[in-house]
């Protein structure tokens, strides 16, 4: 009697020795690659030159002069520098809050009320986002006008007269507050929305049952399971808010670059793009864009360390 003896399986090759294959190896860094290649060539290497830049005085059609840290020295002594930094960060105040607790709001009834056309009014969110900043900055210096805007005229009802938004410092802070918060509720709403529609109704239909109401089941269940879509969005805000750009650009007319003939609205971002591409001080306007990195990393991690403090993972 003859037996015929099978041959033996193969051996699996554990992951990362060097008998699996070279593709094998090298296909996870291939995938990822594409992402460090963009983010080195359009973030990493302009933000290492802008620091080179800040060390110099940078003619763009001259000499560039190694001047150390000057630029940040002059920066510190400059009280435009200030004044951009108190009303960087009282817009972004005036319009973070606001526009995070609104989205929280509107997410919570978005999820419980049963609406007739919900998808209608879950897409309608994003219309302010996609539209266009300058008509939205137009729509607004219309509303917020002191002589003919609607606002104004229904502040006149009242007996209040008239306010300058524009030309005042806290009115110009206002209206910039409005238009940011107006353009970014909608879209922190869905973000709020889609998380909330992942957690199971029958927690909620439980918490009712042991006599949780409204407001009990929003602070023990829809914050908590929020709390890292809520982290992710004050993180960006911050990241966004420090960075804003276009509504002060768009608000002064007769003298944009500054936002105003007193810069009452004058940011950082136009404070370095006046800097830089206005009076063509390029090194200044580098050693302002370090400074707004500083700050921007600076604020980011806290409200990222504040957000997550006391979290227990289990």
């Amino acid at each position: 009697m003859t037996t015929t003896l099978s041959p033996a399986p193969p051996k699996a090759t554990a992951p990362g020795t060097s008998k699996e294959p070279i593709k094998e190896r090298l296909a996870p860094y291939a995938y990822i690659a594409p992402f460090f290649v963009i983010f080195g060539v359009f973030g990493l290497v302009p933000l290492l030159f802008t620091f080179y830049v800040s060390l110099f005085d940078w003619n763009p059609i001259g000499d560039h002069v190694f001047i150390g840290l000057d630029n940040f020295r002059r920066l510190l002594d400059d009280p435009r520098f200030y004044n951009a930094v108190r009303n960087t960060f009282s817009i972004w105040l005036l319009s973070t809050i606001p526009e995070l607790l609104i989205a929280l709001g509107l997410a919570h009834l978005l999820n419980h009320v049963r609406l007739k056309w919900a998808v209608f009014f879950r897409m309608s969110m994003l219309v302010p986002y996609i539209t266009s900043v300058a008509a939205t900055a137009i729509v607004f210096l219309q509303l917020f006008d002191r002589d003919y805007g609607l606002l104004n005229w229904l502040l006149g009802q009242v007996g209040i007269g008239p306010i300058d938004f524009v030309q005042s410092t806290w009115g110009s802070h206002v209206l910039i507050a409005v238009m940011v918060a107006w353009r970014w509720t909608g879209y922190n709403t869905l973000l709020y929305l889609a998380s909330l529609q992942a957690v199971p109704r029958e927690i909620y239909e439980a918490a009712a049952v042991d006599g949780a109401g409204s407001w009990a089941q929003f602070r023990r269940i829809t914050i908590p399971s929020l709390r890292p879509v809520i982290v992710f969005t004050i993180v960006t805000s911050t990241i966004g808010g420090l960075q804003i750009f276009t509504e002060p650009l768009l608000l002064s007319q007769s003298a944009p670059l500054t936002c105003g003939p007193v810069r009452q609205c004058q940011t950082l971002t136009l404070f370095l793009y006046e800097q830089g591409f206005g009076q063509f001080q390029f090194g200044y306007g580098a050693a302002i864009g370090v400074a707004l990195f500083v700050l921007v990393v600076a604020f980011a991690g806290l409200n990222f360390f504040l957000s997550t403090r006391g979290r227990t993972d289990k």
